[in-house]
């Protein structure tokens, strides 16, 4: 081994990926651009990392060279990866994170439906964390502020919905309205 591999670095994170049960790809960030540089590869490794993990008991593997920390929750798996010479518990503190962060935007509810249904906050928490392979940030209260996510805001009711559908619906027939009106108006001219 060459000593430039052993010198410690920023960049600790190879890359960060959620599949569903099936071994599915639902979310991935590979931030060493030599590491898997094609879409095929990417998927390859992905799939060899879910044949090898998801019925394993474990919570570190390796594989290919690279240091694979993971979890499981209902119907995902969550994986950070990061090189051979890698602390594992520094990989470990960015899963956890990672975790905790989507549990709590999730409201506890870390499953397949739910996290398609807020892509959007999976990708800010996981860019809060992890910034071109630099782990930014371990704790998950940090990440949750920064991206102003908070557990006991704006919870989710059937109260809430029905407010929400009742105000989108007066808003189109608003604009409904004014759209008839202006057609009137240009035919009468």
């Amino acid at each position: 081994m060459d000593s430039a591999s052993l010198e410690p670095s920023l960049y600790t994170v190879k890359a960060i990926f959620i599949l569903d049960n099936d071994g599915n790809r639902l979310l991935s960030k590979y931030y060493d651009p030599e590491l898997y540089p094609s879409m095929k590869e990417q998927k390859n490794f992905e799939r060899n990392v879910f044949n090898k993990t998801h019925k394993a008991d474990n919570e570190i593997a390796f594989l290919e060279g690279m240091t694979i920390v993971y979890k499981g929750s209902i119907d995902l798996f969550f994986y950070v990866v990061g090189s051979a010479q890698e602390n594992e518990l520094m990989l470990m503190s960015v899963l956890n994170c990672l975790f905790d962060s989507l549990s709590q935007i999730l409201r506890k509810n870390v499953e397949q439906r739910c996290l398609l249904d807020n892509m959007e906050g999976v990708f800010l928490v996981v860019d809060e964390i992890i910034d071109g392979g630099v782990i930014l940030e371990s704790d998950p209260q940090q990440v949750l502020q920064k991206v102003s996510y908070r557990a006991d805001e704006n919870p989710l009711s059937e109260q809430s919905v029905a407010q929400h559908i009742t105000e989108k619906l007066a808003l189109t027939s608003n604009v409904l309205q004014s759209a008839k009106e202006q057609i009137k108006w240009s035919i009468l001219k």
